[in-house]
C-alpha cells in the first residue's frame, strides 16, 4: 500500500511524477502553502506593508492565491483588496462573480466589481459577434490590464496579484517564442516591474505550481470555485499551445519545470539585448500611461466602433 512520503498516512491524494512524492491531504495542503510562501520570499514579491490588489475571477487560481495571501493579511503583514472584472460573457462570468464576492465577504476583504460595459461601453460577447479584427484573448488581455492598473491606482495598491500558474507561464514562454515576440519575453517573470511608476508592479505567487495541483488544492481546502473554462479560450493560440504542452507532459512530467528554469536563465540575456528605451507619456484619449499617443485599449476601442 502506498503511503504519504512525509507522514506515513495511508490515504494519499497525489503522487507527483516530477518529484516522486506521495502526499496525504494535510501534507499536500501544508506543503503547497509553504512552497508558495517560500516563492514569495525568494522572488521578493511582497514587502511588509504592501497593499495588494487581488485580481479575483472566482476561478481556482485566483481563489487559491486569495486563500494563501489571506494568511499574510490576517497577520497584518499586508493590506488586501480585491477586484473582479466582468468581461460580459453570457452564461459564463455570472457564477465567477458570485463566488468572488462570496469569498471576499467571507474573509472581510474589500471587493469591487468592474465591467467591460462600464469601462469601454461594450462587452466581449458584443465585440466577438461584430466584425472583430482580433482574437477574443487579445481584446480581453489588453482591457483587463487597463482596468487592473486603473483600479490599483484608485485604491492605492502597491502590488497586483494574479493567479497565473506554471501551465500559464510555460504557455506564455512558448507562444511568444513561436510568434517571435521577443520583447514580450522580456516581461515574463514572477514579478513584472515597469520602468514607469505609472504602472503598478504585478506578481504571480503561483508561477511554479502546476494547474492540476491548483485544482487539487482548492478541492482539498473545500473552497468553492468556478471551474468552467472560458468559451473563447479553446479558440485561441494559447489554447493550442496549452494542449501541446499537456500532451508532452504525459510522457515528460518535468517538461514545464525545465522550460521555466531554462527561460529564467536566458531572460537576463534576452532583456539586455531586446529591451527598448522609450518615454512613457499619457494616452491622449483616456489619460492612462502609454508609450504612444494612444494606449492599446483606446486603439482597440476605436477599431471596435469603426
Amino acid at each position: 500500500m502506498k503511503t504519504c512520503t512525509k507522514c506515513g498516512a495511508p490515504e494519499v491524494i497525489i503522487e507527483k511524477k516530477h518529484s516522486g512524492q506521495r502526499l496525504c491531504q494535510d501534507c499536500f495542503i501544508q506543503g503547497t502553502q509553504q512552497k508558495v510562501l517560500k516563492d514569495i520570499r525568494k522572488y521578493k514579491l511582497i514587502d511588509k506593508g504592501d497593499k495588494v490588489l487581488m485580481a479575483l475571477s472566482g476561478g481556482k487560481d485566483s481563489v487559491m492565491v486569495l486563500d494563501i495571501l489571506n494568511s499574510l493579511y490576517e497577520r497584518n503583514i499586508i493590506e488586501m483588496t480585491a477586484v473582479t472584472i466582468d468581461e460580459g460573457i453570457k452564461g459564463y462570468r455570472e457564477d465567477g462573480v458570485r463566488i468572488a464576492e462570496d469569498h471576499a465577504k467571507r474573509l472581510g476583504i474589500e471587493h469591487n466589481l468592474v465591467t467591460f460595459k462600464d469601462s469601454f461601453d461594450t462587452t466581449l460577447d458584443d465585440i466577438m459577434t461584430s466584425s472583430s479584427q482580433r482574437g477574443a484573448c487579445t481584446y480581453c488581455g489588453v482591457f483587463r490590464r487597463w482596468i487592473l492598473n486603473r483600479e490599483a491606482r484608485d485604491v492605492g495598491a502597491t502590488k497586483i496579484a494574479t493567479g497565473h500558474n506554471l501551465d500559464d507561464e510555460t504557455q506564455a514562454i512558448l507562444m511568444n517564442y513561436l510568434e517571435g515576440n521577443i520583447e514580450n519575453l522580456t516581461r515574463i517573470g514572477p514579478k513584472t516591474v515597469s520602468r514607469s511608476e505609472k504602472f503598478t508592479v504585478k506578481i504571480k505567487p503561483l508561477r511554479e505550481i502546476p494547474e492540476k495541483e491548483v485544482a487539487l488544492y482548492v478541492l482539498a481546502r473545500e473552497l468553492e470555485v468556478h471551474f468552467a473554462g472560458c468559451p473563447y479560450s479553446q479558440e485561441s493560440f494559447r489554447g493550442e499551445v496549452g494542449q501541446f504542452i499537456k500532451q508532452l507532459s504525459q510522457n515528460h512530467p518535468t517538461i514545464m519545470y525545465s522550460t521555466l528554469r531554462g527561460f529564467d536563465k536566458l531572460k537576463p540575456v534576452i532583456k539586455k539585448e531586446f529591451t527598448k528605451e522609450f518615454n512613457m507619456g499619457k494616452c491622449t484619449r483616456c489619460g492612462e500611461p502609454s508609450a504612444h499617443e494612444l494606449c492599446r485599449a483606446c486603439i482597440f476601442c476605436i477599431e471596435i466602433n469603426e
